[in-house]
């Protein structure tokens, strides 16, 4: 079955129920009016970028435009226009808008140029990979599928890529699954939270520094760039990276060499950039809170994470697999009903949050001499989050279903429940490096996480990190 969908652009084929071909629409963007009058640019791509810089599809010379002025982003609802908090604003029919739905035949005016933009009945195909899974991604919906088909592509070189999505989405598996299927997946691979070192060590934490070079340097320290020697440096939330140090990165991107901090001579680096945001790096350019240079620099490839609730049809799958990869979990059932519900949720923490309901509802299981008042419970959806009942599963062992949970009703609700998770996660976590012998890459493999989330929740919980990369 073909289906055709003229608001978003996309035909898509499936054979009992899966997937198995796509395409997407070619568009014609037609200047009509201003210096570059009679340009014509036929895009095959989800997103249009239109501005006065290199690197955009549509790129006009008018000085009025900005550098990165606006774009043109198709999802399920059609074409989504987008300004991109430039100088001289983005009209459509004489109104300056922000975020619009446009239709074919729209004419979009931005500094002194009139565009027009047609979809036209021409189509591309888009490639699909044939697997369900890529690194520790699932998904078996077109958008995931699309996404692991360019991630195959892009592993084998050495491009360097932006990975863009929400937070929750799983960026950070990208960056790993990047990794670990290119050459480099003996070499090292490093993260580096940029939104979580304080500003004072940033410069220390990428570049590294010498003993003596500021108050408490008391050895010397090689920064992530060494440490990937030959592998990986994962950036993560490039977008907090002080402004001040973005010329500082850029030096290094382009010279693949560093310089500790308090040191004199230069170190060469052999290492492959990823890099991750939730912030939209456009409208950071046009604000000047990000160099436009380092954008370009970092996007020679760009990769976006869809959202949950853009891929909904992934659900089933997604809880299926939380459940077999959460102690417990393996040996308890969500009903169906409860699935219904969780359909209609928008995940705005996206798959994080799906886990972490999934992880509380596990933890907080009942015993199976309730099982039947379970069944009958319903599962309410609230605004804010979903609730899930699991259900412990007619194999279950009262040791698989059971767990003692020591409830302290003489604090507020939300302290005793937090109190309750972060006994699961500490416990779940020892567990875990254990089984793997401290190894914190085979233990995130092992749980379908990423390495940064184990490195955040020993921190958070103050246990010693007793892993290894």
């Amino acid at each position: 079955m073909a289906v055709d969908d003229l608001r978003s652009g996309t035909w898509v084929t499936y054979i009992g129920g899966r997937a198995t071909s796509a395409r997407l629409r070619r568009c014609r963007i037609e200047v009509l009016t201003g210096p570059d009058a009679g340009l014509i640019r036929d895009v095959e791509a989800p997103v249009i970028r239109i501005g006065a810089r290199r690197g955009n599809d549509v790129q006009l010379s008018d000085s009025k435009v900005s550098g990165l002025h606006c774009e043109i982003r198709l999802d399920d609802r059609g074409y989504r226009l987008r300004d991109l908090d430039s100088t001289n604003g983005t009209y459509v029919s004489s109104l300056r808008i922000n975020d619009v739905y446009i239709v074919a035949g729209s004419q979009i005016a931005l500094g002194g140029t009139r565009l027009k933009f047609d979809p036209l009945g021409e189509s591309v195909e888009i490639e699909l990979a044939d697997t369900d899974r890529y690194g520790s991604m699932i998904g078996r919906s077109v958008k995931m599928r699309e996404l692991f088909a360019r991630l195959e592509k892009l592993a084998r070189t050495d491009t360097t890529v932006l990975v863009t999505g929400e937070t929750g989405a799983g960026k950070e598996l990208v960056a790993e699954a990047l990794h670990d299927n290119s050459p480099r997946e003996k070499g090292p691979f490093v993260v580096l939270d940029c939104g979580s070192i304080p500003p004072n060590l940033i410069e220390s934490e990428l570049f590294g520094h010498e003993r003596g070079a500021f108050t408490g340097a008391t050895g010397s320290y090689a920064g992530a760039f060494e440490r990937a020697n030959g592998g990986t440096v994962f950036l993560d939330e490039i977008g907090e990276l002080p402004l001040n140090m973005q010329p500082k990165l850029l030096r290094v991107l382009e010279r693949k060499e560093v310089r500790r901090v308090g040191g004199t001579k230069t170190i060469e680096v052999d290492v492959r950039i990823v890099a991750a945001t939730n912030r939209d790096l456009g409208v950071e350019v046009n604000r000047g809170r990000f160099r436009e240079d380092l954008y370009y620099r970092l996007a020679v490839a760009r990769v976006h994470v869809p959202p949950l609730r853009d891929r909904k049809d992934d659900l089933p799958l997604l809880i299926d697999h939380i459940l077999a990869t959460t102690p417990g979990g393996e040996a308890a059932q969500i009903a169906q009903e409860t699935i219904d519900l969780m359909q209609k949720h928008d995940w705005p923490g996206n798959v994080r949050e799906l886990r972490n309901v999934i992880e509380r509802a596990v933890l907080l299981a009942e015993s199976p001499e309730n099982e039947d008042s379970l069944r009958r419970a319903p599962a309410p959806v609230p605004r804010s989050e979903p609730s899930v009942t699991v259900t412990p599963s007619q194999t279950a062992t009262s040791t698989d279903a059971q767990m003692t949970v020591p409830v302290d009703v003489t604090i507020p609700f939300k302290m005793a429940k937090q109190n309750v998770i972060s006994e699961f996660e500490r416990r779940y976590i020892s567990r875990l490096l254990a089984q793997h012998d401290g190894n914190i890459s085979a233990a995130a493999r092992a749980a379908g996480i990423d390495r940064m989330s184990i490195h955040k929740m020993l921190h958070r919980l103050g246990l010693a990190n007793p892993g290894r990369e």
